[in-house]
């Protein structure tokens, strides 16, 4: 049996923790600390998220990749997302990695995400290294957290060593960490020591040729496409011949125009990378994620990447609306066909399917949440497109239908777990677990079908005065369990084409809550608000005050309409039922009916 090697001069680790725990901010204070920007060089807050969407809703969205230099070892560092919908991207960026960093904040505490990503990094058998974060917020519980950390580690099966883990305390916004709660710390220096010290250096086979597992895809306007991974035996020189091995271990011979690797945030080329080096090879064409790169004359296929099953799906088709191509570039469906399946090129979680005629494309992926990014983005490269309902993608075993189930936290005010318990009941959840923290906040735990979670968040937040915080995973299949009733409210649908009028909002309002504002631009069969029954009304938002030559002693008087909030793709999606399509254009978000005229929603109601 061949003895593997360390290569000691490489250390691979993976940054994982729940959304808003700090895990860029601390990175910013290693890329400061360790020489990545010299000292007086100017240097923006969260450098690793460098997608606007990141910057915008302060979240990480796509994994990302960069190093450091720290006693003449690279730290090849992986930010991962916190949020179970981009698993995918957390999956393969901890093929990459030997060690994971495991972040968590000294008052929420590990949270659900965190315990999704966390059991990614314990299946993967990497080393872990346990950070305490932001011990320095009044309400921090250091201990507590502490404890809750060993049980989800022990509820999550780890074995003895992953229990042994190496313990730090940061502020990672400060730039820094120390071991003893007793001695604060003035830098990251115990970070990195412990990161050296505690993270094995990758391991390979001496005597196998050159392997690669392309676990990133990128492009690059002046170097075309290129394929991200680390080299998992042998070396490589940038003049090599190499082939890509795909499905069915297919040969694709590759012409590698250069070799690179990462030093802090940016690529440089070099002329040669040893094993557990993460490199970068550009102007690969044909490539996709999973595959193996390796020698002409020795190819040999590694494991392919495998990543967790999608569980909703939703169907993107062409705008048809009296609107189409008013304000998006791209509207014809060949188009957006095209781009939906480049986006499974990159996105291992996404899976898209042809749809015959009219129906569009069906794209399946992990959650509401990775499909509104994905919508978004979209919409912000000059797409017009209808999106429907998110579908929750039911499975069959020996005739039994099985539907995914999420495990739920709920943290609120003790005075509104009645109304969320009672709602989660009615939409098939169980109550798991109840604790009282006596400080006038609760946590509950439910086990619930994913379809009761559709258009339930925006309800949550409404029942609990936007103090509830509400995090979910998915933990598997289980048998289904019943029906329930969804939307309780019908739609307020628009019967004529034009313009708003406020004098014709202000008498729809008590009819239910309205979605648009005076001046703007409706349809026929499009929704302008949610009514107060439980049927859709059809309605005229462009109606105007008749005018004669009688006035009254004093003057008219003025319409006050009710502000409204502006509609998000989020709100969208989970406000729509099977009958009805979001329109979503670079400028503006609608709600509208499948069939837009009267008539044919009639017809349709009759069959």
């Amino acid at each position: 049996m061949p003895h593997k090697t360390i290569n000691p001069a490489v250390r691979n680790i993976a940054i994982i923790a729940h959304v808003d725990h700090g895990k860029t901010t601390l990175v910013d204070a290693m890329f400061q600390q360790s020489g990545v920007f010299r000292q007086n060089q100017a240097m923006d807050e969260r450098v690793m998220d460098t997608m606007d969407l990141e910057r915008e809703r302060g979240i990480t969205i796509a994994a990302k990749n960069c190093s450091i230099i720290w006693r003449d070892i690279r730290i090849n560092i992986l930010d991962t997302p916190g949020h179970a919908d981009f698993g995918g991207e957390v999956e393969r960026a901890l093929s990459m990695v030997d060690g994971a960093i495991l972040l968590v904040d000294a008052a929420e505490g590990p949270l659900p995400q965190t315990r999704f990503v966390l059991s990614k990094a314990l299946h993967a058998g990497l080393r872990l290294l346990v950070v305490i974060n932001k011990i320095d917020r009044p309400d921090a519980r250091v201990e507590e957290v502490l404890n809750e950390i060993y049980e989800l580690l022990m509820d999550l099966d780890a074995h003895e060593d992953q229990l042994d883990f190496p313990l730090l305390y940061a502020v990672g916004k400060d730039g820094i960490a120390y071991a003893d709660p007793e001695k604060p710390g003035k830098d990251l220096i115990p970070l990195f020591d412990l990161i050296v010290d505690e993270v094995p250096g990758p391991s390979y086979y001496p005597q196998e040729p050159f392997q690669m597992m392309i676990s990133d895809l990128s492009h690059s306007d002046y170097l075309g496409r290129l394929a991200i991974g680390k080299i998992v035996n042998g070396s490589v020189r940038s003049r090599d011949k190499l082939v890509c091995l795909g499905l069915e271990n297919k040969k694709t011979p590759l012409n590698v125009t250069r070799l690179q690797v990462y030093r802090g945030t940016s690529l440089v080329d070099t002329d040669a990378a040893e094993p557990g080096d993460i490199i970068v090879l550009a102007g690969i064409s044909q490539a996709h994620i999973g595959d193996t790169i390796c020698t002409i004359d020795n190819p040999k296929p590694l494991r392919r990447l495998t990543v967790d099953e999608p569980t909703i799906a939703m169907r993107f088709m062409a705008n048809n609306s009296p609107f189409s191509g008013r304000e998006g570039k791209f509207v014809q469906s060949s188009r957006l066909k095209e781009r939906l399946k480049r986006e499974t090129l990159k996105n291992v979680s996404i899976q898209v399917e042809d749809l015959e005629g009219a129906e569009g494309t069906l794209v399946k992926g992990r959650g509401e949440f990775q499909m509104v990014i994905l919508m978004e983005t979209l919409r912000r490269e000059g797409f017009e497109f209808c999106a429907g309902q998110p579908e929750v993608l039911f499975h069959y075993e020996n005739g039994k239908k099985l539907e995914p189930i999420e495990h739920l936290y709920v943290d609120c005010e003790e005075m509104y777990t009645g109304i969320v318990t009672e709602k989660l009941l009615k939409r098939k959840g169980l109550m798991i677990a109840y604790v009282n923290h006596e400080s006038g906040r609760s946590r509950l735990e439910f086990t619930i079908p994913s379809r009761g979670l559709i258009g339930y968040r925006d309800e949550f937040l409404t029942d609990t005065r936007g103090t509830g915080i509400i995090n979910s995973y998915v933990t598997g299949n289980e048998p289904y369990r019943g029906d329930f009733p969804v939307r309780q409210t019908g739609s307020l649908v628009a019967d004529r084409q034009g313009e708003a009028v406020p004098y014709a909002l202000y008498n729809l309002e008590p009819r239910g809550q309205l979605f648009i504002t005076p001046g703007d631009p409706v349809y026929e069969g499009m929704i302008v608000g949610e009514h107060n029954r439980d049927n859709d009304l059809n309605v005229n938002p462009c109606k105007t005050k008749k005018l004669s030559n009688m006035r009254a002693s004093g003057k008219d008087d003025a319409v006050t309409l009710t502000p409204i909030l502006p509609m998000t793709l989020e709100r969208a999606i989970q406000f729509i039922r099977n009958d009805e399509l979001v329109e979503v254009t670079p400028k503006s978000v609608r709600i509208r009916k499948k069939l837009l005229t009267a008539a044919a929603r009639k017809v349709d109601g009759k069959r």
